[in-house]
């Protein structure tokens, strides 16, 4: 069996739990290290190792956290069984992995890059050196990880940032974590009003306001449900916000158990983000595109992102040159009812592995990982 040292920089992302979810479903031994924000309820990672607390959009904070944790970092870590491989979950984390060589001085680095921060593509000394840094650091991993066909175009081989062999995850569901859902348009008459999803990172304060704006013009004619976390350093007051709009309902966080039921409860999913416009969010493939997908939802994403083209790769979802709540107001609610199950029919006539990761992508994954400790390997690719 593979043992796995998993470094996380939020112990209490459910992309991690999705994550170690996959690499235990694959085969290997996983022990989970790393950071929590507070409050956080790790009770779905027992015996993860905390190694301090953290906080939203606190760099400062982060880096001296970074750099106390590299001093001790190894004796949190000695009494688990040395690892076959070491995962560092961004550039913080490859720092703390940079300081395991010695105790574990066989076991191969991958470096998992799933963002592409905005400090990092400034132009000034701050993104010059964190760029170095990460070069610097990056020559000791075996493998380069990330989710987006973007990320490599638009930032590694832009600026030459890896020398390692790329992998190319995305952020599907784990297909052993339940059956499809199905659009309601497609399982009853449904009259009501047009209900869009945005679930899971919430952390754009524009598409609130747009969102908020459109629900409005169309006086009750459209609802707009909201499930997650959000990101209360990016908003005034979130929570007041959401409360004074009538046609918009924040219903709380949910879990991987819970998608099936709330993606079948809208007609549309929300995937567009300006958090990072031109930038990570241009770039990434959010897991709300693979999560609502596969539970029959049909995507609504930005022109000109990564998400558009993978969209439109699949000839499926509604593509907005904008979102404005006049072009909101235009293309989902002039839609007929019949125009809206053609969009739901070829969401659902989608094979599920375009969205979902099986069992034996878990396994493919944790050989390939296997193999970094044969030099000579060259199968960089996990089947689809």
């Amino acid at each position: 069996m593979v043992r796995i040292l998993y470094l996380v920089h939020n112990l209490g992302d459910s992309a991690v739990l999705r994550r170690v979810r996959m690499l235990r479903l694959g085969g290997a031994e996983v022990t989970v290290a790393g950071f929590a924000r507070p409050g956080a309820d790790l009770s779905a990672l027992p015996g993860c190792i905390s190694l301090g607390t953290t906080f939203d959009a606190r760099f400062a904070q982060r880096a001296l956290s970074v750099l106390s944790a590299s001093t001790r970092i190894v004796s949190r870590v000695a009494a688990t069984p040395r690892p076959d491989i070491i995962i560092a979950r961004n550039l913080e984390m490859l720092a703390l992995a940079s300081r395991l060589r010695r105790w574990a001085p066989s076991a191969p680095l991958v470096y998992e890059c799933l963002d592409i921060h905005r400090l990092m593509l400034r132009g000034d000394f701050v993104g010059g050196l964190l760029r170095v840094l990460e070069r610097m650091m990056g020559r000791r991993s075996a493998l380069l990880v990330t989710s987006s066909p973007a990320f490599l175009r638009e930032y590694f081989d832009r600026y030459r940032q890896s020398p390692a062999p790329s992998l190319l995850i995305e952020n599907k569901i784990i297909e052993e974590m339940g059956e499809r859902g199905s659009n309601r348009l497609l399982l009853a008459e449904d009259d009501g009003p047009i209900r869009i999803g945005w679930f899971g990172a919430l952390r754009c304060s524009r598409s609130l306001a747009e969102l908020s704006a459109f629900s409005r013009q169309m006086q009750g004619g459209a609802k707009v449900i909201l499930r997650g976390r959000p990101a209360l350093t990016e908003f005034d007051d979130f929570h007041a916000l959401v409360a004074a709009e009538p046609h918009l309902h924040y219903e709380g966080p949910y879990v991987a158990g819970d998608l099936r039921t709330i993606y079948s409860e809208v007609h549309f999913s929300w995937a567009v983000d300006y958090f990072e416009e031109g930038q990570n969010s241009s770039w990434l493939l959010p897991c709300r595109v693979y999560e609502g997908c596969f539970h029959g939802a049909i995507p609504i994403a930005l022109a000109g992102t990564e998400t558009a083209a993978f969209l439109n790769r699949l000839g499926i979802g509604v593509v907005l040159e904008d979102t404005k709540p006049e072009t909101l107001a235009r293309v989902l609610g002039g839609m007929s009812r019949d125009q809206m199950r053609a969009l739901a029919r070829a969401v659902a006539r989608c094979e599920p592995h375009h969205f979902a990761h099986t069992p034996s992508d878990c396994q493919a994954l944790i050989r390939r990982f296997d193999r970094l400790r044969a030099p000579d390997s060259t199968d960089l690719l996990v089947p689809a």
